[in-house]
């Protein structure tokens, strides 16, 4: 856009959050402007444990519309994305646990009827030896309960939220930071920079949806002002080799009372996490420390036949949460809801600043985020998010498997891996990839993986993607399963590219 440019939205921000309003606030014919300091999804939106869930555990702490609200949510995302959300089914062992049987499965009964279920299945109890979702566990000489969520691709949540409010004419810009904002009665004026330098733009109201440095961008905006603030955690997971078979996951209970999930992770791994450890000082790139992995690991051992030990670790990785500060003694307690603090008033443009929240209500915060703006830009239209397929996501009847079949069926010399995976990530956009292509070969060089030069161009064209870390670790979970040459090699290709960049332009 223009220096000077004015539009009606300026957002802060390119996790879950800002993505999540800019799409909504696009569509309500609203013109917008996201800037993002790194790559979409760069930071605590990447680093999640990558659930759709209502937070079992929550009803512990009193969250009752927090459950609610997620649970509700849980099915409708699901229905919106189906190539990237897809239901899992959740282990929660009485072995080594510190809560009663009765009130875990209280908790499941309140967790089942909150929110309401379409077409999850229900909770019910099985006994570890005699059932396969006991294979892999050291005690099986128990009860557990199953119960129901979803697993979402969390960073691609966010890249298809940007692409949908880039279609309907946002304008998305990554790699651009808020260098300061000045406040005037009829919008802001604000500075932003990328590697090319600063430039102004004014938009009539501000969003600051920066996650951890959400009290950051208030002290960069002239003027502004808060009485909120944010408590930061890190949360941390580690990645093994699989450690059970099955497609199930565990919610593993602890002595302390909290848990950690052992989910299945991209076919040969499993995934562990998270922690609750406080952050302290400014936010940054967190990392995963020797006290976490050793809790994790600990975690893991109490409850399986293989005992691991950091060596097994093959990948990790860490996010900061930037929790809504309730005042709670312990940061597993502390509030997982978000608030929404609108700062404005008689001649003062207004900033809207995000505490909290979480990947699975993004959707219902972004649509209260608006109705608390509408009063401000008047040309505002009505809510329309819930139900509207993100990019990728219309397949008939929402059935994924059904529309992989009709894939593989058009497509038979490709490997159905590969199919596999591109239409987990593109949905029915994944035409836009392979085009007329008869075979693989058609697509360029394989870089490894099946990580071929179209799917690169396609990456560098719609979806921001500017480095290898952004294809192998955010667009994909890639660089687990290819060989070390290749990041090197993306990267060289991607100096190529610069042609591309269309989107972001």
């Amino acid at each position: 856009m223009a220096q000077g440019e004015m539009v009606d939205l300026l957002v802060v921000g390119g996790g879950i959050n800002g993505a999540g309003i800019a799409r909504d606030a696009a569509g309500r014919g609203v013109s917008v402007l996201l800037v993002e300091q790194d790559d979409l999804a760069g930071h605590t939106s990447s680093a999640s444990t990558k659930l759709i869930h209502g937070g079992l555990r929550y009803l512990e702490y009193g969250e009752f519309r927090l459950v609610r609200e997620a649970l509700i949510e849980r099915e409708r995302l699901w229905k919106m994305a189906p190539h990237i959300i897809w239901p899992l089914r959740f282990v929660l062992p009485q072995t080594h646990s510190p809560r009663p049987a009765w009130q875990v499965r209280a908790g499941l009964f309140l967790y089942d009827h909150l929110g309401g279920r379409d077409e999850l299945p229900g909770t019910k109890t099985v006994r570890l030896d005699q059932t396969p979702y006991g294979a892999g566990l050291s005690a099986r000489n128990g009860r557990a309960f199953v119960y129901s969520d979803c697993w979402v691709e969390d960073s691609r949540l966010v890249v298809l939220n940007a692409l949908d409010a880039a279609e309907r004419g946002a304008t998305i810009l990554t790699r651009t930071r808020l260098v300061a904002a000045a406040r005037e009665a009829d919008g802001w004026t604000a500075t932003i920079a990328d590697a090319v330098g600063e430039r102004r733009v004014r938009a009539r109201a501000l969003v600051n949806a920066a996650g951890p440095w959400v009290a950051d961008v208030i002290g960069r905006a002239a003027g502004a002002k808060s009485e909120r603030g944010v408590r930061l955690i890190k949360g941390s997971h580690v990645v093994v080799p699989r450690l059970y078979e099955g497609d199930h996951a565990f919610m593993l209970q602890n002595a302390d009372r909290r848990i950690v999930f052992a989910i299945p992770y991209e076919g040969r791994f499993t995934l562990l996490g998270t922690t609750d450890q406080p952050w302290e000082g400014a936010p940054a790139k967190a990392a995963i420390d020797a006290d976490e992995t050793a809790y994790i690991l600990e975690t893991a051992n109490r409850y399986f036949v293989h005992q691991l030990t950091p060596s097994d670790v093959v990948w990790s990785y860490a996010g900061i949460r930037p929790l809504y500060d309730d005042r709670k003694g312990s940061a597993s307690a502390v509030t997982r809801d978000y608030v929404l603090d609108l700062d404005a008033g008689p001649g003062k443009a207004p900033m809207l600043s995000i505490f909290g929240g979480k990947i699975t209500t993004y959707r219902k915060l972004a649509e209260h985020a608006l109705g608390e703006l509408a009063r401000f830009l008047p040309a505002t239209g009505p809510a329309w998010t819930a139900g509207a397929a993100l990019p990728g996501g219309a397949m008939p009847g929402g059935d994924f498997e059904r529309f992989l079949s009709a894939a593989e069926a058009e497509r038979p010399n490709f490997p159905r891996p590969l199919l596999r995976r591109l239409a987990r990530a593109y949905g029915t956009r994944i035409a836009e990839i392979l085009g007329p292509a008869a075979n693989p070969a058609a697509l360029g060089a394989d870089l490894g993986g099946g990580l071929h030069e179209a799917e690169i161009d396609y990456l560098v064209r719609a979806e921001w993607a500017r480095t290898a870390e952004d294809i192998l670790f955010r667009r994909s979970k890639l660089g687990l399963h290819v060989p070390a040459e290749t990041a090197s090699r993306i990267d060289a290709l991607l100096a190529t590219r610069s042609d591309l960049r269309s989107v972001a332009a």
